[in-house]
């Protein structure tokens, strides 16, 4: 702005106008993440939707769980952002550049938060973040958690997120869902939060806010310490996580046919079926 006042015959430096600016009630700012797309306009009735099935649940002492998978996570000596408290003058030294290392390689943290309790579970996987993968989170979270704390549940309540490994247009996330149904003899009610509304997810806010304030300015040295930290947030409100390294492999690419979908036992519900299904046991009828 100063070279273009200046080529019109102004005297005027940077100085000036960065003054001028702020005058007009200008300052410098930085991009702040909050769109997410267009909005559904069914957004608000599915959020209705959901809050219902969320009560009905908890009435009936059925679990409700959020889940989701946090960004993958370089492991090593690599800048964390954030900071914590050290001697002054002695900030922990890190490497110049975020280039993966070689044997250490990369984690994803997968959640499952449960609402009436305010406990969660993470695995943390060294593989790809497959639809595989999610439902083996819910699998453990189900197995260590949730399975003592809802001994007569017969139904379980899962909200997630549009996109991603567990996206509502996934056919593997259903196939592996059955194969959880089967596993864990819970009809399973998945309730997807609309396009473009993610924040919304529950556990985002509750649980992996709390994990990424944890470990602010921390570098993840190794998977150990990643499993430690997530395992060791805990807040005000009672929130309790455990967490353990999840060390399968799961294979990427995986073409589900139509038959296998097929072969899922998936009521869709009258409003929008996509978004709100119900997978019951092959093993167990229901009406």
């Amino acid at each position: 702005m100063a070279e273009e006042l200046k080529c019109q015959g102004h005297r005027v430096g940077y100085r000036t106008v960065a003054a001028l600016l702020h005058d007009l009630d200008y300052s410098l700012q930085a991009n702040r993440k909050t769109r997410e797309g267009s909005s559904h306009p069914d957004r608000n009735a599915q959020f209705e939707h959901i809050n219902r099935q969320v009560h009905a649940f908890r009435r009936a002492g059925q679990p409700v769980v959020s889940v989701d998978s946090k960004k993958r996570e370089l492991i090593g000596d690599f800048k964390n952002p954030g900071q914590e408290w050290r001697p002054a003058g002695a900030p922990e030294k890190v490497r110049a550049k975020d280039f993966p290392d070689k044997i250490l390689g990369k984690v994803t943290p997968s959640g499952v938060y449960d609402l009436t309790h305010n406990e969660g579970w993470v695995s943390v996987g060294i593989d790809h973040n497959t639809a595989p993968f999610a439902t083996e989170t819910i699998r453990r979270w189900w197995c260590e958690m949730g399975a003592p704390l809802y001994p007569d549940a017969d139904r379980l309540l899962v909200t997630a997120d549009a996109g991603g490994s567990n996206s509502y247009r996934c056919r593997l996330w259903k196939v592996a869902l059955q194969r959880l149904a089967d596993t864990i003899g819970l009809r399973i009610v998945v309730c997807h939060f609309p396009p473009g509304t993610s924040k919304w997810n529950k556990i985002e806010h509750r649980m992996f806010c709390h994990i990424t304030k944890n470990w602010r300015g921390k570098p993840l040295l190794s998977r150990a310490v990643v499993v430690s930290l997530i395992g060791n947030t805990k807040t005000k409100a009672g929130l309790h996580i455990q967490a353990e390294l999840d060390t399968n492999a799961y294979e990427i690419g995986i073409e589900v046919s139509d038959e296998e979908l097929a072969a899922v036992r998936m009521k869709k519900a009258t409003f929008h079926g996509e978004w709100n299904y119900t997978i019951s046991p092959k093993s167990r009828q229901f009406k």
